[in-house]
């Protein structure tokens, strides 16, 4: 199960976690997603949430994502996690706008 929630700053973001949580996701599932990389560093180590690293996107996509722009990066980031194509492009025009994207899953595709 695989959901998203777009939220405007990190106390909501906060609060969605804390509802991601009741509904029965643990916060290692719950990737916070920003478009200034320190800003989603900084709220994934705020609110212990998972980070994307190799297991969560393979190492092939992990390497090539340094080579990318961080819209790139986000989008693949986003289709790792099993959003489509569409949905990734969706959700990275969001950050575009200052806002925050939180996916929260139970498994890996």
């Amino acid at each position: 199960m695989l959901t998203v929630h777009v939220v405007e700053n990190g106390v909501q973001a906060t609060e969605q976690i804390n509802l991601l949580e009741t509904q029965g996701f643990t916060k290692e599932n719950i990737y916070i997603f920003a478009h200034s990389q320190d800003r989603s560093e900084h709220l994934t180590e705020a609110t212990e949430t998972g980070d994307m690293g190799i297991k969560e996107q393979g190492l092939f996509d992990s390497i090539g994502n340094i080579f990318k722009s961080r819209g790139d990066e986000l989008r693949s980031k986003f289709e790792s996690l099993g959003l489509s194509k569409q949905e990734a492009d969706q959700y990275e025009v969001e950050l575009d706008k200052g806002r925050l994207v939180l996916v929260a899953t139970n498994e890996l595709n």
